[in-house]
């Protein structure tokens, strides 16, 4: 049998899409191939479309989730845990992070939220045409089409250099999670898993579908919210609230995830002109302003960053560098600190001890504190450039005062203080910089010389530069705050004046 090609499965998918029922998909949009500029489909406008307009509506009884899919009736209490911790948060799917509740546990009752929707899409994939969501299953991404990290050859890894995105891509405990928390559920049930005369999968067939699952999930699902949920949270995801290692889910399972068929169909930007309500019966996608003809419609994924955007999803935009960050430890900055004050290793021992570690931030963010978008999915011009980040300066501060009462003389007044204060961080500003290898100057060069084509892996460094070089210019901004702070208390100083306490209060 040939295989279908794009276009026949986005027909497929419409034609079902459209079958279910409750569903509605407006005449004057459409799904289109859009792989041509790197977003696999995407829904367009056909004619002028006017704010408010319902675009498509999905009922609840079509989204892939634990209480619509058969699984659970085959197996009974496998997703008890999961279906009942249901918290009611409706934003779209983003988070990803620490290792899995009871990770060791391979007994059918240790799914969390995460696990569970991931072992329904396996099976649901599994069953073939015996699905009721084939020919959706049949247009979400396989392993080849995502470009996350997550799937990225190691040369490839190595492109993002010192970018903490690098850190985060948590493969060896993704596999650990599957090995322990799937595979054991689904070689308990092969007649469940594998329907009569199909073959069954070897061990590392089943990791690869996990995995695949797994990211289609991170880039797709969304949480659904209690059906009799008064509380309408917004779209806006918590994307900015998680920081850890991939797609090991982290909510302590008690969000209940599905897949939400022509939703996840939507592309998203930093400027968007849509957003999905939900309501007690379906979810609606409604336009937020007038969307012109031709124009693409665009959902929200949240205030994310260029290095986020990719390690979620998979892709950088340009609307997104507004929200750029990059990270600035704790360690080297103290130990900059240090050089900056010359006291004997003892004393700043004595010193480091004395201070109360819980209070203690380990890394820092530095970035340009852009405002999230309107009510209408607009975004304005980041005027601001980065520098120091406050909570930075108010710890080395602390610092500096267990300092003053080791040695007195160290700190004769404020001005002295702020300027071993600035210092230290221009001096943990410059080490961060040169862990990356190559300068802003030359990435810029180099991203201006390439271009987006079909190799993938060219795509995939052009994206490493695109997240490296937004870390570059903000430590080069923030590399040049501090040094015009330290030119002014320099002055100051050489002056004899003292800062007024308005301009010393950074």
């Amino acid at each position: 049998m040939t295989p279908y090609t794009f276009d026949q499965k986005t027909s497929e998918f419409l034609s079902w899409f459209r079958a279910q029922p409750g569903t509605t998909f407006h005449h004057d949009i459409e799904v289109r191939d859009l792989r041509d500029r790197g977003a696999g489909r995407g829904i367009v406008a056909k004619a002028d479309i006017s704010p408010d307009t319902v675009l498509f509506t999905i009922p609840r009884q079509s989204i892939i989730c634990t209480s619509t899919s058969s699984l659970a009736a085959k197996i009974p209490g496998l997703f008890g845990g999961a279906e009942e911790q249901d918290d009611g948060v409706d934003n779209h799917m983003n988070s990803e992070g620490g290792e899995a509740e009871d990770e060791d546990g391979d007994d059918d009752k240790s799914q969390d939220s995460w696990t569970s929707l991931i072992l329904v899409l396996i099976y649901e994939y599994l069953q073939g045409a015996n699905s009721s969501w084939k020919p959706y299953l049949d247009v979400l991404p396989t392993i080849d089409d995502f470009s996350t990290p997550m799937f990225w050859a190691a040369d490839e890894l190595a492109e993002l250099q010192a970018s903490p995105v690098a850190d985060k891509v948590g493969r060896d405990e993704a596999d650990k999670m599957v090995r322990t928390k799937i595979l054991p559920v689904v070689r308990a049930h092969p007649a469940v898993f594998f329907p009569e005369g199909t073959a069954q999968l070897g061990d590392d067939e089943l990791v690869q579908l996990a995995f695949r699952m797994g990211s289609v999930i991170m880039a797709y699902a969304f949480d659904l919210e209690k059906e009799d949920d008064e509380d309408k949270k917004s779209q806006e995801s918590h994307a900015e609230e998680v920081e850890e290692d991939e797609w090991v889910e982290d909510r302590e399972g008690k969000t209940m995830l599905g897949m939400v068929p022509m939703a996840d169909i939507l592309n998203a930007d930093a400027t968007f002109n849509a957003h999905i309500e939900h309501g007690e019966h379906a979810l609606t996608a409604t336009s937020l302003r007038p969307i012109a003809a031709g124009e693409e419609i665009f959902n929200y994924y949240g205030p994310l960053s260029n290095g986020e955007l990719l390690r979620r999803y998979g892709y950088t935009t340009h609307a997104h560098r507004r929200w750029n960050l990059v990270d600035l430890e704790w360690g080297p900055v103290l130990a900059a600190l240090r050089a900056e004050v010359p006291l004997p290793a003892k004393q700043w021992d004595e010193i480091v001890g004395g201070l109360d570690e819980d209070e203690l931030e380990e890394a820092f963010v530095i970035e340009r504190g852009a405002e999230d978008p309107d009510s209408e999915g607009r975004v304005a011009e980041v005027e601001k450039a980065a520098g120091a980040p406050e909570e930075l300066v108010e710890q080395l501060k602390a610092v500096m005062k267990a300092v003053k009462k080791v040695r007195p003389d160290a700190l004769p007044d404020k001005v002295a203080r702020d300027k071993i204060i600035y210092s230290a961080i221009s001096r943990a500003l410059d080490e961060r910089t040169r862990q990356y290898g190559t300068t802003l100057e030359q990435d810029l060069k180099r991203y201006e010389e390439s271009s987006d084509g079909a190799d993938q892996k060219v795509r995939r460094q052009r994206m490493a530069l695109d997240v490296r070089i937004g870390e570059k210019v903000l430590l080069r901004q923030a590399t040049d705050t501090v040094r015009a702070k330290l030119a002014e208390l320099t002055k100051a100083e050489s002056d004899g004046e003292k800062p007024s306490a308005k301009r010393r209060r950074v």
